[in-house]
């Protein structure tokens, strides 16, 4: 496939939209790199552009390489996945008298919600919120869970909450095992055989390291800060999406070198449900998590792969086993998400039609609806807009304006029906996509008269 143009004004569309300032992106079949390009800039002030071999931070995706460590510790006879965390740390507390197990931590069913460590050093760091929590080390993360007794929600194994805290431990784990800092052992036991020689950690000097940005919802990106984070094994690493192409290639060749097929298949085994269901199933499926990787369905295949984000840079890794193919999207900043990237190109290489995607269809259905509305002869307006990922209904003409939040239950060919959500009681909103579209809200109808401002 030699023709990329539609991939790339479909990148370059997000981001603009989103005000991103740099993405990379890149693309492989088996052993082959097919496609690899950075779009924007790595530097705004110095206007320098984004390349394949910029650099960024990839945030969670770390934690497909804890869990790679992790059982290549259980193939060395150092561990079982099914071992209590105590045998390992201090760690005390036991969700309704069950002991956490090292899967457990792998796929995020502790029983503990998330308590948020990294999102308030992240924006402390940042100066956008959060506040410091003083966890600089893996003792300092065994009190901080062993303080949330009374926070559990279910018993382990049986629901999915996302629990940094519980990689942390894992990196521990790690480094007790093996006698090296968790660093040390991913780049000699990870790193080196994969030739990954342009990834390393948050705080390094790597070269063509992408400047973070904080994209404000107004106004322009201001430079980031980035600083080490303890341990790391939860979303510390650095890297090109050439390096994670690499990385794709071991998944895609089941794990070799770095493990054998058993402890691949371990990996990419859904264990539990993740608790969102997408509002069309198709041809995207709801996702499951495995250990330290999501696995979901994708045009009738597989698609695997983990997101990361650490506020100023964003990421995304995806391979489909069966086609032998894989995605690495990074960006240096939060704007439009990684994932859906990853699953657009993922789709452009398959040759499946990207309006297919549910993200798409919904894109592509707001810029029909979006926009200021009017009644008969203008006597009232009001507004749709996005926020948040949904959509809200702003009714003018009063003394302070009426928001509503509206959710979407059904897109059909010729409408799109929403549910308003007005207190105690629930209202159908209905947008005829006629040229121009109406809008049906309570006793009104409204027609589109312009965009949004």
């Amino acid at each position: 496939m030699g023709n990329w143009e539609a991939l790339e004004e479909f990148v370059r569309e997000r981001m603009r939209r989103t005000r991103l300032p740099g993405v990379s992106l890149a693309l492989v079949r088996g052993e082959e790199v097919v496609y690899a390009r950075g779009f924007g800039f790595r530097d705004l002030e110095k206007r320098l552009p984004a390349t394949p071999s910029t650099a960024y931070g990839i945030g969670s995706i770390t934690k497909s390489f804890t869990a790679v460590g992790i059982l290549q510790l259980r193939e060395e006879g150092k561990l079982a996945l099914d071992d209590p965390v105590e045998k390992f740390l201090p760690l005390r507390i036991r969700p309704l008298g069950e002991p956490i197990r090292l899967w457990h931590l792998l796929t995020h069913t502790t029983g503990l919600p998330a308590l948020a460590y990294a999102e308030a050093e992240i924006r402390w760091e940042q100066g956008t919120g959060g506040r410091p929590l003083g966890l600089a080390a893996v003792e300092d993360f065994v009190a901080w869970l062993n303080g949330a007794e009374d926070w559990v929600e279910a018993k382990p194994g049986e629901r999915w909450f996302y629990l940094n805290e519980g990689y942390i431990l894992l990196g521990g784990i790690i480094e007790k095992l093996s006698g090296l800092p968790y660093a040390d052992y991913v780049r000699k036991r990870i790193l080196a055989p994969l030739g990954m020689a342009a990834t390393g950690f948050l705080g390094e000097e790597l070269p063509e390291l992408a400047t973070p940005y904080l994209v404000p919802a107004e106004g322009q990106p201001k430079p980031g800060k980035v600083r080490p984070l303890p341990i790391g094994s939860d979303g510390a690493l650095v890297s090109t999406v050439l390096d994670l192409a690499k990385y794709l290639g071991m998944w895609l060749r089941r794990g070799a070198p770095l493990l054998r097929p058993e402890s691949y298949a371990e990996l990419v085994t859904p264990r539990v449900p993740i608790p969102v269901e997408p509002r069309w199933p198709e041809p995207v499926g709801p996702a499951a998590y495995a250990l330290g990787l999501s696995v979901q369905r994708f045009f009738g295949r597989t698609l695997i792969g983990h997101g990361g984000s650490v506020l100023v840079y964003t990421a995304h890794i995806g391979f489909i086993p069966e086609e032998g193919v894989g995605v690495a999207v990074l960006a240096n900043g939060s704007g439009y998400p990684m994932a859906q990237l990853a699953q657009a190109a993922l789709a452009f290489l398959l040759g499946e039609p990207l309006e297919k995607l549910p993200f798409v269809r919904l894109e592509a259905l707001s810029e029909r609806v979006l926009g200021v509305y009017a009644t008969y002869r203008d006597t009232m307006r009001a507004t749709l807009r996005p926020r948040g990922g949904t959509v809200e209904l702003v009714v003018e003409d009063r003394e302070a304006p009426l928001v509503v939040v509206l959710a979407l239950e059904e897109l059909g060919e010729g409408e799109a029906r929403f549910r308003a959500l007005l207190g105690e009681r629930t209202l159908p909103v209905v947008v005829r996509l006629r040229n121009p579209p109406e809008l049906i809200y309570e006793r009104y109808k409204l027609r589109r008269v312009g965009p949004l401002p």
